[in-house]
């Protein structure tokens, strides 16, 4: 009699820290005899994610459709099968009844996809994902894989490689959702700030200033428009970061450092300000920085989504040419906003790159 080691598929995964706990992967089977490890087949993959079921239910949708399989390959070249399709149903699966929403992607006429056991020949290869609510702040993910031949109709199990590869694919989307939200706050902490600058300070349209430190916390939002002399502005109403020189006082005033905190929150989305050229305006230099900040939708357009998702409702069609700003940057996606201040996401190969 052989005995088996009892294995652990239930996960709990925390995403605060970019899911910075390691993640407990499929145990093999311990064969008592010999001592040595075999590979389990068909055990599929649980995760239990603290996240509400639509988050989870909105990324999965968005890897149904991306067309990979990960986790399996039909030559030793590839990184991962290509062409897969998403579907509400598959004929490679039984019915499903167990509760919550489930998604397939499949890929007829995989060529011997590897880690299927004894798979061979030419079949379809299924994933299945099942999104099951436990409250309003948990979610229960299940992910299987399937092979089955085209010609014998053999059901070959995975050795839950493509469920762990698949799973990942979906963790690195739900890392960048929390990084995302982060710094949208950040950035709108940031614009909340320079706006209250707006209101208590407007330099005069062409008057250089002096930013030999480059302390001066400009950003795409600034306002450069004509103002009162400066003369005519109240001392304790100017920015901390301003030299003494632009005024007509010689008395200079205290770093603060909640204004320094600010701009150091917004550092990954807009450009550290430089010293201002010799004869350079504050409004010339804004203009400079715009540029930094700034991309072009590509041909033919391309829409502004509400969330970086494939999926995700599209907020508006941007047309070849406009002009945006990037807020924030993802591998895949921008955070941008467009002139008229309506704020979304773009993907990265939607725009013109500097």
């Amino acid at each position: 009699m052989i005995a088996h080691a009892t294995k652990a598929l239930m996960w709990t995964t925390p995403l605060r820290g970019f899911l910075a706990v390691p993640i407990v992967l499929l145990a093999a089977t311990l064969a008592a005899a010999g001592g040595k490890n075999k590979l389990s087949y068909g055990e599929g993959l649980i995760v239990n994610i603290p996240l509400a079921p639509s988050e989870v239910e909105q990324v999965v949708t968005d890897i149904s459709q991306n067309g990979l399989i990960r986790g399996s390959k039909e030559y030793n070249k590839d990184e991962f099968i290509a062409g897969a399709k998403p579907s509400s149903s598959s004929a490679v699966f039984p019915s499903w009844s167990e509760g919550g929403k489930v998604f397939y992607k499949v890929r007829e006429g995989a060529i011997d996809p590897r880690n299927f056991k004894d798979g061979g020949d030419v079949g379809t290869l299924a994933v299945r994902y099942v999104v099951q609510p436990q409250g309003d702040k948990n979610t229960v993910l299940r992910i299987d894989a399937l092979f089955k031949e085209d010609f014998r109709h053999t059901v070959h199990q995975s050795d839950g490689s493509v469920e762990s590869a698949e799973y990942k694919d979906i963790q690195e989307h739900l890392e960048a959702i929390e990084v995302m939200k982060q710094q949208t706050e950040e950035a709108n902490r940031e614009r909340a700030e320079l706006q209250k600058k707006k209101r208590d300070f407007v330099v005069p349209k062409g008057k250089p200033v002096d930013n030999s430190q480059g302390a001066f916390p400009v950003g795409p939002s600034y306002s450069t428009e004509p103002a009162p002399p400066a003369e005519s502005v109240a001392s304790a109403d100017l920015p901390a970061e301003i030299s003494s020189s632009s005024t007509s006082t010689s008395q200079s005033l205290d770093p603060q450092p909640a204004d320094t905190a600010a701009s150091e929150a917004a550092a990954p989305i807009q450009p550290r300000p430089g010293p201002l050229a010799s004869g350079q305006s504050l409004e010339e230099h804004v203009k400079d920085l715009r540029k930094q900040v700034a991309r072009l939708v590509k041909a033919p357009g391309a829409p502004l989504k509400s969330a970086p998702f494939h999926t995700a409702g599209t907020l508006q069609s941007l047309t070849t040419g406009t002009e945006v700003l990037i807020l924030i940057s993802t591998p895949y996606w921008y955070g941008v906003e467009t002139h008229d201040g309506q704020h979304g996401w773009m993907q990265r190969d939607e725009l013109e790159q500097p």
